[in-house]
C-alpha cells in the first residue's frame, strides 16, 4: 500500500483540524462591533455557536444543528439563500503547548490559513492578526509574539458574507473576485454560495532560515537518462551568518535511494540550484500508455546541523512536448501531446468541483473520482475555470495513476459578454492567485496544460488571444513560473469558438451539449474537420435511484422542464422529453424516461468520440462536459451524478476511449428495409503493429446472424486504419429494428463488443425497443469476493466474477450492474451490453464502501443489516438489470448473496 504523500511536509507542522471547532452567525459587521453602542450588551448574533467542520463549509453545519433543510432536495435551495447575507464566525479553543510542542530553538511561528472563503478577518485572542481577501493564496500570519503571551488560545476567524459575484450569466468585463462563479448558479448548479474554511489551517515554526518556492522538474536528455532539477529560495529568519548547506535525497518508486546530493550557501546566497542525472530511469506515462513510477525528492536545510526545514514530494520522471497536429494550419497552436516522445492522443473528461459545498469533500470521493476516470481508459482532465484550484489531493492521485491535468485560471464566459476582465483591481488579484497556483501546483507531473480560462471571448465566437492584456499577463506569469508547461489563452482557443460545418476555421472549438436529432448529430460530427475538441456534451437524465434521493414523491413522474419547477431547478437547460417522446414514442414511467434518455445520450457521445479519434492525430483529442456535477440534478451532460451512479454514457465513453476500438461510420439511425449500405469501418489503437480481427455482423432481435463478415488487419498507433466497407442490404425484420456488431480480437485479447442498434421505421424510431422481448437473465456468480487494498488510500475494494446469460428468446439491450443495497460504489468491467437469445457474458464487478452523502442520516449499523457480514462489513448486493425489463429479471435472477 502507498500512502498520499503532501506536497510540503515537515515536522514543525501542526494541522488544526484536530481541534474542536464552534460556529456562529451574526448580521454584518455585528461581531466587529461586539457590544450594543447605545446600552452596552452583547450583541449575541442570529445563531447560537453550534459545531462545526473544519475543512468544511457553514451549510453542512447549519443542516447538522438543524437551521436548514436538505438544500439538496427539490426547490430547498432557495431556502438557503439567507445564508451568504450574514457574516460567520468560526472559534476554537484550546492550550498549544498541549497540542503542539515548538522546538526551543524555533526563531518564530505562523499561523498558515489555506482555504478562507472568502473575505476573512483573523483574531489571536482578541487581537487582530489581519485581514485577507481570496480562496487560493494562503493567508500567512506571524503569531511569534502572540505565542509568548499565553499558552492558552482562543482563535476567531471572521468571515464577511460572499461578494456579489455573477453566475453563468452576465459579464465577464464586470468580474472582479477569484470566487468560484459556479456557485452564484450555474447550468448544472444552483445558487448556494459555499462560505467557510475550506481548506486546512497550520501551525508552523521555523528556525534561522526556511524553502520558500521550491521547483522540481524532470526531463530525459538525449542519452535517455532521466534529469531531475531542484531549485529554491533561503529566507533568512534571525540573526545567524552561518553558512546553509541543502541536502536532496531522491528514492526511486520502491524505496531505493538513487541520488544522495548536496550543496553548500554562503551567507550571502539565497538560492540553490541542483541538478541530478539518474542511469536507466523509471518512466512515468499518461494511464494506457504506460506505468507511472513516482521518485521520491526530499529537500532537507541544514545550518550547523541543526535541521533547519524540509521539503517533500513525489515526482514521476518524463519529456514533456508539444508539437502540430497533422496537416495542421500554420497559424494552429500545439495541439498534439508528446510524452517521452511518444504521441498521445488525448482521452479525457471535463471536471467540476465534486460538491458545492467543496470544503467538506473528503479524499475517499476524490480517489473514487479518479478511479471512475482511470477506469473509462481516460488520460486527462480539464478543471475547469469556473469551478476552483483543486485541493492538492486530487493532482497527488492523477499523478499516481496517470491522469493528466488541464489546469485553467478562475475565470469564465458569463453570456452578455466574455471578455477577460480588464478592471485593475482584479488584474492585481488575479495576477497574486495565478502565482500562488503556479508555484504549489507546478511540481504535480499529471500537471500538463495551463489554460487563461473557459470560453474566454474578444467577440461573438472568437476567442480572446494572447493580445489580451489579462491573457498576456498570465502567459508571462507562466513563462516565469513554470516554463516547461504550455499555456493556451483559453478554452476554447479558436480561431471559432464553436463547433461549425465550414471547412478550414476549427482548431480547438467547443460544443454542441445537446443531441443535434437524427440524422443532423451524425452529418455534424462525421464530417467535422477541427484539431481539439475541449468541450462538448450530450445530456442525459439521472438514474431512478438517484431521482429518488432528492426529488419528493409527487416530483417522480415523466415531465418536461417547462411544466415541473422542480424539475427546471435541477437542471434546466438538459431537458429531454421532447427528444426522446420523438425518438421512442412514449415515456409512461420514470424509469421508461431514463432509460430512453441515457440511451441517446450514450449513442451521441459514442459517435461524436469515435469520429474525432478516426481522425487521430490530425485531431489530438476529446474532452468530454462532463465527467461529474456538483449537485443533483434530474438531467445534465455528466457521466456520473452527484452520488456517483454511473450512466450509460459512462460505459461508452469507455469503450470510444479503448485501447484497441473497431466502429463503424454511418449518417443515420434509420434507413429503409431493402436499401444498399456501406459501412466504413474504423480501427485506431494505442499500439503499433498489433493484429487484429473483426467480426461484423447483421442481426435482428431474436439474434439471427443475417450477413457476417470477417475483416483482419494491423494496427498503426498515430492513424486510424480503414480496412474495408460493411456493404449490407438492410433487413425487413419483425420489430422493424436491426443491429449491426463488432467482435474483435487485438493480439490476443477479446475486445468488448460494439454494438449499433439501427431502425427501419420512419418515425419513433426506436418505439419497438420498449416492448418488453420475452428475455430472461440467468445471473450466476463466478466465484466469492476477493478484497485488495486500493493503492493511495487505505481502501477495501471488493471483486466478484458474475456470468450472464440470456435465456430467453429475444434481444435484451443494455444490462448492467448496480449495487442494490446502496452502501458501495462500483464499476463494471463491461455494463450496458448486449445479449441476444443463448449468449452469455462474463463481468467482473469493483465495490468501493460508499462514504456517506453530505447531506443524509448516517448508514445503518452492522448490527442492524440481516444479510452476509465478513469482518464487520456487510457484502455488496449486486443486481443485473436491462433496457425495460428491471423488474422482470430482478424477480427472476439467481440470489447472488443467500
Amino acid at each position: 500500500m502507498i500512502l498520499l504523500a503532501s506536497m510540503y511536509t515537515s515536522d514543525q507542522e501542526y494541522s488544526l483540524r484536530q481541534l474542536t471547532w464552534e460556529l456562529k452567525g451574526f448580521w454584518p459587521w455585528v461581531p466587529i462591533k461586539g457590544t450594543s453602542m447605545e446600552i452596552g450588551n452583547e450583541l449575541m448574533g442570529v445563531t447560537e455557536w453550534m459545531p462545526a467542520t473544519v475543512p468544511g463549509g457553514v451549510h453542512y453545519d447549519l443542516y447538522r444543528a438543524g437551521w436548514i433543510e436538505n438544500p439538496y432536495r427539490d426547490m430547498n435551495s432557495l431556502q438557503c439563500e439567507w445564508v451568504e447575507n450574514r457574516w460567520w464566525v468560526y472559534r476554537t479553543c484550546f492550550d498549544w503547548t498541549d497540542v503542539w510542542g515548538v522546538n526551543p530553538e524555533s526563531i518564530g511561528t505562523e499561523l498558515i490559513c489555506k482555504g478562507l472563503d472568502y473575505e476573512a478577518l483573523i483574531y489571536w485572542n482578541g487581537q487582530f492578526l489581519g485581514e485577507h481577501i481570496g480562496m487560493y493564496e494562503p493567508a500567512v500570519l506571524d503569531i511569534t509574539e502572540c505565542l509568548k503571551q499565553s499558552q492558552t488560545v482562543e482563535l476567531l476567524i471572521v468571515l464577511k458574507h460572499p461578494p456579489d459575484e455573477m453566475g453563468q450569466i452576465g459579464k465577464t468585463s464586470a468580474t472582479f473576485t477569484q470566487k468560484s462563479r459556479f456557485n452564484y448558479k450555474w447550468d448544472f448548479s444552483t445558487r448556494l454560495i459555499n462560505i467557510g474554511i475550506w481548506d486546512d489551517l497550520v501551525l508552523k515554526s521555523y528556525q534561522n532560515c526556511s524553502l520558500q518556492d521550491i521547483q522540481v522538474q524532470t526531463d530525459l536528455n538525449e542519452q535517455h537518462q532521466g534529469l531531475i532539477q531542484i531549485v529554491g529560495e533561503i529566507k533568512q529568519h534571525g540573526e545567524s551568518k552561518e553558512s546553509t548547506l541543502v541536502q536532496v535525497s531522491i528514492l526511486d518508486s520502491a524505496g531505493n535511494s538513487v541520488v544522495q546530493l548536496q550543496q553548500s550557501l554562503t551567507e550571502h546566497e539565497s538560492a540553490f540550484n541542483i541538478q541530478s542525472v539518474i542511469d536507466s530511469p523509471q518512466l512515468w506515462y499518461p494511464n494506457g500508455y504506460g506505468d507511472q513510477p513516482l521518485y521520491t525528492v526530499e529537500v532537507i536545510l541544514l545550518q550547523q546541523d541543526m535541521k533547519c526545514d524540509l521539503y517533500t514530494c513525489r515526482i514521476g520522471i518524463r519529456r514533456l512536448e508539444y508539437v502540430a497536429n497533422e496537416e495542421s494550419p500554420a497559424d494552429a497552436l500545439p495541439y498534439t501531446v508528446k510524452i517521452n516522445g511518444r504521441k498521445i492522443y488525448i482521452r479525457g473528461a471535463n471536471i467540476t468541483p465534486l460538491d458545492h459545498l467543496y470544503g467538506n469533500i473528503t479524499d475517499g470521493r476524490y480517489e473514487w473520482l479518479i478511479h471512475l476516470a482511470k477506469e473509462a481508459n481516460m488520460n486527462m482532465l480539464r478543471i475547469w475555470g469556473g469551478g476552483i484550484i483543486e485541493k492538492s489531493i486530487l493532482y497527488e492521485l492523477c499523478d499516481m495513476h496517470g491522469i493528466m491535468i488541464w489546469q485553467e485560471f478562475i475565470q469564465s464566459s458569463s453570456g452578455i459578454d466574455n471578455r477577460p476582465s480588464q478592471q485593475p483591481e482584479f488584474l492585481t488579484l488575479l495576477q497574486t492567485n495565478a502565482i500562488s497556483a503556479l508555484k504549489r501546483r507546478r511540481n504535480h507531473t499529471s500537471l500538463t496544460i495551463w489554460s487563461g480560462g473557459n470560453e474566454l471571448m474578444s467577440a461573438p465566437n472568437i476567442p480572446s488571444t494572447y493580445d489580451d492584456l489579462n491573457l498576456a499577463m498570465l502567459k508571462q506569469l507562466v513563462q516565469q513560473y513554470d516554463a516547461q508547461r504550455l499555456f493556451l489563452p483559453t478554452s476554447a482557443s479558436g480561431p471559432v469558438q464553436y463547433i461549425t460545418h465550414e471547412k478550414g476555421v476549427s482548431h480547438d472549438v467547443h460544443g454542441h451539449w445537446k443531441y443535434e436529432g437524427n440524422p443532423q448529430h451524425y452529418v455534424l460530427y462525421g464530417e467535422a474537420d477541427h484539431l481539439f475538441h475541449s468541450e462538448f456534451g450530450v445530456d442525459g437524465m439521472s438514474p431512478v435511484r438517484s431521482l429518488h434521493k432528492f426529488l419528493s414523491e409527487s416530483y417522480r413522474q415523466p415531465t418536461s422542464m417547462e411544466k415541473s419547477l422542480v424539475w427546471r431547478h435541477h437542471g434546466e437547460w438538459w431537458d429531454t422529453y421532447s427528444r426522446d417522446l420523438d425518438l421512442f414514442g412514449s415515456l409512461e414511467t420514470l424509469e421508461t424516461f431514463v432509460d430512453c434518455s441515457q440511451w441517446i445520450q450514450a449513442e451521441g457521445l459514442r459517435f461524436i468520440l469515435d469520429s474525432n479519434r478516426s481522425r487521430q492525430f490530425n485531431n489530438s483529442g476529446s474532452l468530454v462536459w462532463q465527467l461529474n456535477e456538483p449537485w443533483p440534478n434530474v438531467s445534465c451532460t455528466n457521466l456520473v451524478d452527484y452520488y456517483y451512479e454511473t450512466k450509460m454514457a459512462y460505459y461508452c465513453v469507455k469503450e470510444a476511449f479503448a485501447p484497441f476500438r473497431a466502429s463503424i461510420d454511418y449518417r443515420s439511425l434509420h434507413y429503409q428495409a431493402g436499401q444498399i449500405v456501406a459501412f466504413p469501418m474504423r480501427i485506431v489503437s494505442h499500439d503499433h503493429d498489433q493484429p487484429f480481427k473483426v467480426n461484423i455482423q447483421l442481426l435482428n432481435s431474436k439474434g439471427q446472424i443475417l450477413q457476417e463478415r470477417h475483416i483482419v488487419g494491423t494496427t498503426n498507433s498515430n492513424h486510424a486504419v480503414t480496412p474495408a466497407l460493411f456493404r449490407c442490404t438492410i433487413p425487413q425484420t419483425e420489430d422493424q429494428l436491426f443491429y449491426i456488431r463488432l467482435q474483435s480480437i487485438c493480439g490476443e485479447k477479446s475486445i468488448a463488443d460494439n454494438m449499433y442498434t439501427f431502425s427501419t421505421k420512419q418515425q419513433s424510431i426506436y418505439a419497438p425497443a420498449l416492448q418488453k422481448g420475452n428475455s430472461y437473465l440467468q445471473v450466476e456468480a463466478d466465484r466469492e469476493w476477493s478484497t485488495s487494498v486500493s493503492d493511495s488510500i487505505a481502501y477495501t475494494l471488493w471483486t466478484r466474477d458474475y456470468t450472464v446469460t440470456n435465456q430467453g428468446e429475444s434481444v435484451a439491450l443494455h444490462i448492467y450492474p448496480y449495487e442494490s443495497s446502496d452502501r458501495y460504489w462500483i464499476t463494471a468491467s463491461e455494463a450496458y451490453f448486449t445479449l441476444f437469445p443463448g449468449e452469455s457474458k462474463r463481468i467482473t464487478v469493483t465495490c468501493c464502501r460508499q462514504e456517506a452523502e453530505l447531506f443524509s442520516t448516517e448508514p445503518l449499523s452492522v448490527e442492524n443489516m440481516d444479510h452476509s457480514v465478513i469482518d464487520g462489513e456487510r457484502l455488496p448486493e449486486i443486481v443485473f438489470s436491462a433496457f425495460q425489463q428491471h423488474a422482470s429479471i430482478n424477480e427472476r435472477q439467481t440470489e447472488l448473496n443467500s
